[in-house]
């Protein structure tokens, strides 16, 4: 029995360091792995990986448990990766739960060891140049897929159907044909089968996903697109028609349709034909009308001095040709300037100004306006102006005051008639925060880096706040916060304006519901708060962050609920896969980009009480870039803290 009792701990040690022995052979197997995959596939230079390094706190874009006994996670969008991946090297990585490696250049067939870690939860795959068929073995785990954008072909594995716990499905701008399995996936919301060469009908199970999941293939038919009759005629099966057009035979004089034709045209008599001459007349008389009033209203405000627009420069902008329309000749002359402004042209030579539009927002249209002597200012023009005129002056008088805060947009003079209102600003050459983020994504772009795009937003956050804390005391709110109203000063910093104007305008016309900075609370009450104002500046955030396009702007293929988006890619805990691709391929701090995605969400609470003040989420920004001032900062609470014996 002794010999026995002091064996226990010899044992339990022999246990202990044979378990240790399979877990470091389990790591180094995922490194060595790793190591193979790099060795044999070209890439960018930054990668740090090294047999000397610590593979769980060194190694770019490496993730692992919580432990570090195992690779849990592979993130390297737009690394520079080229060629294809061989086969038992990523395969081999047993514990992995996360591939992301989109934007790259891989090549040729997808290693069918890898969709099928049993693990494996997540995978990103998008814009690289993988063909073949999309493997057939496929880990029952998986909650979202994404190979959009390579040059598969085949059709879609019917293992498709097992994967339970599917909830992102992304397969658009590839070759794939086929049939569409009838997906019966319970977990299933976000599904893009676009732009590819699918045929048949759409499955009952999926056709309720929108038009734009299944565009582009121009043989797939049924709900939500067009009728299959539309596309295959009666005879034909669309299973079984492999020419591109189906032959159609010519009626015979017996059929109905020949039949209903007939009789159509035995009607067409005398009667119809006097309709469609007097109805003719009409229409041409009509046109004289309108041409001949459009011709005089031209010749009238001509001749009182509007301004005359000139020759779009390589059709880019639109010219004005109707600013200004409103004002009396009596009142050439009452335009009110603000105090301190160097500005000394007067109403008629803004009015003689040659003018191109910078945009249309829901306040009104805005102008670039060139005058003679060289001077450019920003003209908009407001619409849906519902106070009077003494209500306006007052307003415009708050709005003079708050405009003396440097990140704040300031108002330089404005106008008022009963048919016209105008304000006046410097011109700022850097644009806005919407174009830069948006505007020409194509090849030649120049992406705005990180370091800017957060200078940009701690600018606006600061104007935001001087709003919010003005100095007489009124609980001012701006109503209107969008990235096209954050414009970029001479030192790339953010620069809020439409600032004050909420109060003037029409309530239906500012508070649109496909407004996607529009805080919830207020499309039901139409109310504008400063809560409501700090969920507007968390959309903003996560625009930035994301680089994709909030509701509310037509044309933008990759508009989304922004707040619901990535709060349900942040629950599934694939979090890196929020950030914008454009960032994650140059220099970029993800530490930095994920504490300010914390204030983005923090902003865009649902309930109003939750979110917090506008110099809060100012603070916590500059802490972002400046941690001394959140030690300070936590040091002297503590130290006020401390209770005196």
């Amino acid at each position: 029995m002794k010999f026995q009792f002091h064996a226990v701990p010899f044992v339990l040690l022999s246990f202990t360091l044979s378990l240790f022995g399979l877990i470091v052979a389990d790591l180094d197997s995922d490194k060595q792995a790793l190591l193979e995959f790099l060795s044999t596939v070209p890439h960018a230079p930054r990668l740090n990986w090294s047999e000397s390094t610590p593979i769980c706190t060194s190694w770019v874009g490496v993730t692992c448990n919580s432990n570090g006994t195992r690779v849990t996670g592979i993130h390297l969008p737009g690394i520079g990766f080229k060629g294809s991946i061989p086969e038992n090297t990523l395969g081999k990585l047993d514990a992995l739960r996360m591939l992301s490696l989109h934007s790259n250049g891989l090549r040729g067939n997808l290693p069918s060891d890898i969709l099928s870690i049993f693990s494996l939860q997540y995978v990103n795959l998008q814009q690289n140049n993988f063909s073949g068929l999309i493997p057939s073995s496929i880990s029952t785990k998986l909650i979202a897929l994404d190979i959009s954008s390579n040059n598969f072909s085949g059709s879609i594995p019917s293992t498709f159907q097992n994967l339970t716990r599917l909830t992102w499905l992304y397969l658009q701008n590839n070759s794939i044909s086929g049939d569409i399995p009838d997906f019966n996936l319970p977990s299933l919301k976000y599904l893009n089968l676009s732009y590819n060469n699918l045929n048949g009908t759409i499955p009952n199970s999926i056709n309720n996903f929108p038009y734009n999941s299944f565009v582009g293939n121009s043989r797939l038919c049924g709900p939500p697109l067009n009728n299959c009759s539309s596309i295959f005629p009666p005879s034909s099966s669309p299973s079984l028609s492999p020419s591109p057009s189906p032959k159609h035979q010519p009626l015979s004089p017996a059929s109905p349709q020949n039949k209903r034709a007939t009789t159509s045209k035995s009607y067409f008599g005398l009667a119809p034909i006097l309709a469609l001459a007097i109805g003719g007349c009409a229409f041409i008389s009509l046109l004289v009308l309108v041409i001949f009033v459009c011709c005089l209203k031209r010749e009238k405000s001509e001749s009182s001095g509007i301004l005359k627009g000139k020759a779009p420069c390589a059709g880019k902008t639109e010219v004005s040709k109707s600013f200004g329309s409103g004002v009396q000749e009596a009142e050439k002359n009452k335009l009110f300037f603000f105090e301190g402004c160097s500005y000394s042209f007067d109403l008629e030579d803004l009015l003689k100004a040659s003018a191109e539009v910078l945009g249309k927002g829901s306040f009104g249209t805005t102008y670039r306006a060139a005058l003679e002597d060289g001077t450019a200012v920003v003209v908009k023009r407001l619409r849906e102006v519902l106070v009077g005129k003494k209500e306006f002056e007052q307003q415009m008088e708050v709005v003079g005051r708050i405009g003396r805060h440097p990140n704040v947009m300031p108002l330089r003079a404005y106008y008022y008639s009963k048919d016209e209102k105008l304000l006046v600003y410097d011109y700022m050459s850097g644009g806005n925060l919407f174009t830069l983020l948006h505007g020409n994504r194509g090849v030649g772009r120049t992406p705005l880096d990180w370091d800017s795009r957060i200078k940009i937003s701690l600018g606006a956050a600061k104007g935001i706040a001087s709003i919010h804390t003005d100095q007489m005391g009124s609980k001012l709110t701006h109503g209107n916060i969008k990235s096209s109203n954050v414009l970029i000063t001479e030192e790339h910093d953010g620069c809020i304006t439409d600032v004050g104007l909420s109060p003037l305008m029409s309530t239906p016309s500012t508070m649109s519901r496909g407004n996607g900075y529009r805080a919830p609370e207020v499309t039901e009450s139409r109310k504008i708060t400063q809560k409501s104002d700090v969920y507007s500046f968390g959309v903003l955030l996560l625009e930035m962050l994301t680089g994709k396009t909030p509701l509310g702007y037509p044309g933008y293929d990759d508009m989304v609920d922004l707040p619901r988006w990535v709060r349900s890619v942040v629950r599934e805990e694939w979090t890196a896969e929020v950030f914008d691709e454009e960032l994650l391929r140059g220099q970029y701090a993800e530490e930095e980009m994920v504490q300010m995605l914390q204030i983005a969400l923090a902003c865009v609470a649902k309930l109003a009480d939750n979110r917090p003040t506008m110099d809060e989420v100012v603070r916590n920004i500059e802490e972002i870039r400046h941690p001394g001032l959140k030690n300070r900062t936590t040091s002297s609470e503590s130290e006020s803290n401390v209770q005196t014996p």
